[in-house]
């Protein structure tokens, strides 16, 4: 078993932990932590819900998460002894600055991802009776840096700014496959070392994957991005599925959008839910949001298979409403299943009852979008004998349940 295998075998589901009292600040013990990955929010169960989490350097704090939006690493050793604790621990932080948030400016700057880390950091916030985030751009290339757009940043200093930061934003990088400039990539690991927290929007990554930090932990990136992530940094723990990444002092999100997130995630862990609800309500948003990233990866194509094999595999698809078996397409192809299960395999690079499934699926996303048709009757003509099996496979693959599907991609007229 490999270091990863065995630290994804330490986790500890959230629910074998009793976070009831936790959340009705009654004091309810200590409990002991002993592995570095002990609390995982799982990608497919859209319960919703507080919790309190600690980041690496042992600090308490509290965030409502839904499953499946984001995951949280906690420390190798960590101890908890009364929900009062930390409604103290974060109320000491609402009185005291937050710090520095340096936000780096490069030349080919992703301005959407740039603009992000602005808004919720750099924005004055006269609402709140408590000293706000100092922000700082800090520029990464000498000269003009032009941002996407045709637009030109204008940098407060350069990288000996990144001294002073408590918090540092990776937003987004100008190509996956550029170089990064080892002076940036050593001021990364100095700034990790005395305990800045690093955080990356979409292909930032990159950039923290660079200097080695994210070694033996959790990460992810935009959907588009996540295998090459693996690919070339076998050491990460790549997570495709979720819209942010917390490894402690290490924050990463998925594409662009989810950036909103992994922020209002830290706004959170620094000043608590109340304040991050209402930073995204200033920016009309939800807080948070249920599902993770598969709910927008459009259905794979599947790679063309064996002529022999592509007319069952249009037989089938005419007809997803019956519940086709295996043996019913290897009936079909006139083939033993042992036999058919190889060549289907073999060519289309998955087994017949995943692609099935994919099948199925798409064609229920179909109808969600494009058709008022409820739940059960989508159920039945995609191939499910129950609605039930239908919800779970939906959601099990695309990360939100239909109902919550339609409401976000299905024609205004169908909903």
């Amino acid at each position: 078993m490999t270091p990863f295998e065995r630290q994804r075998a330490t986790y500890v589901h959230q629910d074998e932990i009793d976070f009831a009292g936790l959340l009705t600040g009654v004091d309810v013990g200590t409990i002991g932590f002993e592995r570095q990955a002990v609390g995982e929010v799982h990608q497919g169960n859209g319960r919703w819900g507080g919790r309190y989490f600690a980041d690496q350097t042992g600090h308490w704090g509290y965030s409502k998460v839904s499953v499946g939006v984001g995951r949280l690493y906690l420390p190798a050793t960590c101890s908890y002894s009364g929900a009062q604790d930390i409604d103290r621990e974060l109320s000491a932080n609402m009185q005291s600055a937050p710090g520095l948030v340096a936000i780096l400016a490069y030349d080919g700057l992703c301005t959407f991802e740039f603009g992000i880390a602005v808004e919720i950091f750099g924005l004055c916030r006269p609402e709140f009776d408590f000293p706000w985030y100092e922000h700082r751009i800090v520029a990464v290339d000498q000269g003009p840096m032009r941002a996407m757009g045709g637009i030109q940043v204008l940098a407060d200093g350069g990288m000996e700014l990144l001294t002073e930061a408590r918090t540092i934003i990776i937003p987004g990088w100008r190509d996956r496959s550029a170089a990064v400039p080892e002076e940036l990539l050593d001021a990364l690991r100095r700034a990790h070392a005395r305990g800045a927290r690093l955080l990356s929007i979409c292909s930032g990554v990159f950039v923290l994957a660079a200097t080695g930090l994210l070694d033996a932990h959790g990460a992810t990136t935009h959907w588009r991005y996540t295998d090459e992530l693996a690919e070339r940094f076998p050491n990460i723990l790549v997570d495709p599925d979720v819209l942010y990444v917390d490894s402690g002092q290490l924050i990463t999100s998925a594409g662009s959008a989810a950036g909103i997130d992994a922020c209002l995630h830290l706004v959170a862990r620094d000043f608590g839910t109340q304040v991050a609800n209402s930073v995204a309500r200033r920016l009309v948003m939800s807080p948070q949001r249920s599902g993770g990233q598969a709910q927008f990866i459009p259905t794979p194509v599947s790679p063309a298979p064996r002529s022999d094999l592509s007319r069952v595999m249009q037989w089938a698809r005419e007809r997803l409403h019956e519940p086709l078996e295996v043996r019913d397409l290897a009936s079909e192809a006139a083939m033993s299943e042992r036999t058919f299960l190889r060549r289907f395999s073999e060519a289309s690079g998955q087994s017949p009852k995943t692609w099935l499934q994919h099948e199925r699926l798409g064609r229920a996303r179909e109808l969600l979008e494009s058709t008022d048709q409820n739940t059960e009757q989508i159920a039945q003509r995609c191939g499910y004998r129950s609605v039930e099996s239908f919800r779970v496979a939906f959601r099990s693959v695309v990360g939100v349940p239909p109902s919550v599907y339609r409401e976000r991609f299905g024609h205004k007229s169908c909903i």
